[in-house]
């Protein structure tokens, strides 16, 4: 059965496409020309990437009435460009290499590219990526430093936990967190000059106090002054970057305010914290109409299984892709602390890790996260409601389950007969 379909115009007029790099970049404008309709002018032009070029650039394609400017996300060089173009009123759009690759035998050069990009763009075969709206982009460049400050200052633990190891200080081996407020009272006596084991065991607090004995044997170990200087160092280092971080925390607070009501909203599903919160509006924005479904939004973030079919046959092997990796972070730290806790969410990730394993369960619950997300951002009366960790149980079907047990059964040599308890 034949469907009506309505195509758009294939044609885009006037458009440019702008192959970047680090110190220039090379545009290519085509525009209608006037031998008829299908006669078009094209023009090729190379500038330089400082922001008096591309002004210079931006009020050219805007004296031609250019529909759309097209470029390829190459690094960070993209960047300013966009930004710049955006300002002038033009309506960049910035695509995936993938999609534009060249045809195999074809030479490539700047230009060549340029080119090849404004022919495919004018007749709109390609997808824009999403770029946020710069309110959202100031934002997520603070969530992305503090998630990378918070790196650098697990890196910086986790060299302070090697250095004791090599002066044979086993703190770590007692104390669940050698940074609190004991460890951290301890390893400053040590660099003040304590070594007695038992004075630095006696410095311990609240349910440490208990762990006094193995404090000691914990302290006896060949701590000298190069472990010292070092120590003194790292621990300087971590308390800088707590500073930072507090710093960046205030700011975040400050940009977040615009989209505070969404964030609170966010904050309702239980496995999200405020931090997490901001981080996921710094990612996808609150805007969920660039994302069509909720669907649209998990493939966007590489969280669907990618599965292809030929001839009949279904290809893949399931995996969903790279995405964006902060968001990504997010999420499966969610899904992991949902795992721990009594909730919905919490019973579907260990019913999945008991069957597939923790990987597909983290994925798995990602996703559903992601799509309570979609959903709360999408409707503004929509609110959370949890399930409950008892749900597969009060909605399990009773029939299929009774036919699976027998099917079972009988697979290992038994006649089922089955009577009621009642």
């Amino acid at each position: 059965m034949l469907a009506e379909s309505v195509d758009e115009e294939q044609i885009i007029e006037r458009v440019a496409a702008v192959d970047i790099g680090k110190a220039e970049l090379v545009c290519c404008v085509r525009v209608p020309g006037t031998g008829g309709a299908k006669r078009r002018l094209q023009e090729v032009s190379t500038h330089s990437t400082m922001t008096r070029s591309l002004t210079e650039l931006a009020n050219h394609l805007v004296d031609l009435g250019i529909e759309r400017v097209v470029m390829e996300a190459t690094s960070d060089y993209w960047k300013p460009v966009f930004y710049l173009l955006e300002a002038h009123g033009l309506q960049p759009w910035l695509v995936n290499a993938g999609d534009v690759r060249h045809l195999p035998g074809r030479p490539k050069t700047d230009v060549l590219d340029a080119v090849w990009l404004c022919k495919v763009a004018e007749r709109q075969m390609l997808r824009p990526s999403f770029v946020p709206p710069r309110p959202i982009r100031q934002l997520r460049d603070f969530t992305r430093y503090r998630i990378d400050l918070v790196g650098a200052r697990t890196a910086e633990k986790n060299r302070v936990e090697k250095l004791l190891e090599d002066a044979c200080i086993k703190l770590s081996v007692v104390a669940s967190d050698i940074f609190g407020v004991s460890g951290r009272q301890m390893m400053a006596a040590m660099i003040a000059g304590e070594r007695d084991p038992k004075v630095l065991a006696n410095m311990a607090r609240t349910r440490m106090r208990a762990k006094i004995p193995q404090l000691q044997e914990a302290f006896t170990g060949h701590f000298d002054d190069h472990h010292r200087f070092l120590l003194a160092q790292m621990l300087a280092r971590i308390d800088g970057i707590d500073a930072d971080i507090a710093v960046l925390d205030a700011q975040i607070e400050s940009l977040l305010a615009p989209f505070a009501r969404d964030a609170v909203r966010l904050d309702e599903i239980p496995d999200i914290g405020p931090i997490a919160a901001a981080i996921i509006i710094a990612e996808i924005g609150v805007d969920m109409t660039r994302f069509p479904t909720a669907g649209h939004l998990c493939s966007w973030a590489k969280f669907s299984p990618g599965f292809k079919s030929s001839a009949g046959k279904s290809k893949g092997n399931g995996s969903t892709g790279h995405g964006n990796r902060y968001l990504a972070r997010v999420l499966g730290e969610a899904a992991v602390i949902a795992g721990r806790s009594d909730t919905f969410l919490g019973e579907r990730y260990r019913r999945i890790a008991r069957r597939r394993g923790k990987k597909k369960a983290i994925v798995a619950v990602g996703r559903s996260i992601l799509v309570v997300i979609w959903h709360l951002l999408a409707d503004p009366d929509a609110g959370f409601n949890d399930l409950g960790a008892d749900h597969f149980v009060r909605n399990v079907n009773t029939e299929t389950k009774k036919r699976n047990h027998i099917r079972q059964l009988e697979a290992l040599g038994y006649r089922v007969t089955l009577e009621s308890a009642a």
